[in-house]
């Protein structure tokens, strides 16, 4: 599901990002899925911190800017 994510266009994969409740939905997916098909202690540590802090704003912003600059999610490669 990871690597689907990251296939699809910037453009929507921000669009995705940036709706409030959608957005931490989404990174759930992404981070769980990419725990599972590539498990690193990183991605773990990542997938935790996004269940129980992800919901917050800031987050999603540096997962935003993270993409448009290095094509991935902060802390999350697949």
């Amino acid at each position: 599901m990871a690597k689907k994510f990251f296939d699809l266009p910037r453009l929507v994969q921000i669009i995705l990002l940036i709706l409030p409740v959608v957005g931490w939905i989404v990174e759930l997916v992404i981070r769980w899925s990419a725990v599972l098909e590539k498990f690193t202690l990183l991605n773990l540590v990542a997938a935790l911190i996004y269940t129980f802090l992800g919901w917050g704003i800031i987050l999603q912003i540096v997962d935003i800017v993270w993409i448009i600059l290095f094509k991935h999610l902060f802390l999350t490669k697949a």
